[in-house]
């Protein structure tokens, strides 16, 4: 049986250690970086850590963390497609099957009114929306989870044999929704305090 994948990097990390102990339960390896990383280790959830994976070290102060190859080329390659199939072969690179991510606070950060605009700009995610976007747009392979609201949804589907094309439609569906709207109150803020 292949060794299926799940990488979660959750700001709330609200839910995010039943549902990842039910992802072990349902056979998934688990992948995940920063807090999350340590949260699951606390929990005694076995998880490789997104450095360790990817064989390259968080750099930046964390700016960048997730943004690599076997990462986004395990989470954007097609099943079932040779040159894509080949490429992951000759690059080392895993097939990624569920993403769990949500986004740094930056609504929250805002909304008070003298927080300062640096503070405001470190609180605007890169990786998160990146990652949500590539296991949307690949929705045909990858499940992509943005709220611990959807976790028992997914895992009751995973059980009962239902996590087909329709259900990681409707998943990535809301993902860009989610995306759209993050991106929506960075450039309303911007808007903002340029006016």
């Amino acid at each position: 049986m292949d060794v299926k994948y799940a990488l979660l990097s959750v700001y709330d990390k609200t839910g995010i250690v039943p549902f990842a102990r039910e992802l072990r339960n349902l056979g998934y390896t688990i992948i995940s970086s920063g807090g999350t990383y340590r949260a699951l280790r606390e929990a005694t959830i076995p998880a490789t850590e997104v450095s360790s994976f990817t064989n390259f070290p968080e750099i930046l102060g964390g700016r960048v963390k997730t943004l690599n190859p076997k990462i986004h080329g395990g989470i954007l390659a097609k099943r079932g497609d040779s040159d894509h199939t080949k490429d992951m072969e000759n690059n080392g690179i895993l097939f990624i099957d569920v993403v769990a991510v949500n986004l740094y606070p930056f609504v929250e950060t805002v909304a008070d009114p003298n927080v300062s605009w640096d503070k405001a700009i470190e609180n605007i995610d890169i990786g998160g929306p990146t990652m949500i976007r590539s296991a949307a747009k690949n929705h045909q392979h990858v499940s992509v989870l943005t709220s611990p609201e959807q976790y028992q949804g997914f895992v009751s589907a995973a059980k009962s044999e239902t996590v087909d094309v329709k259900f990681r439609r409707n998943l990535a569906y809301e993902a860009f929704q989610h995306t759209s709207e993050y991106d929506r109150a960075i450039t309303n803020w911007m808007y903002g305090e340029l006016a």
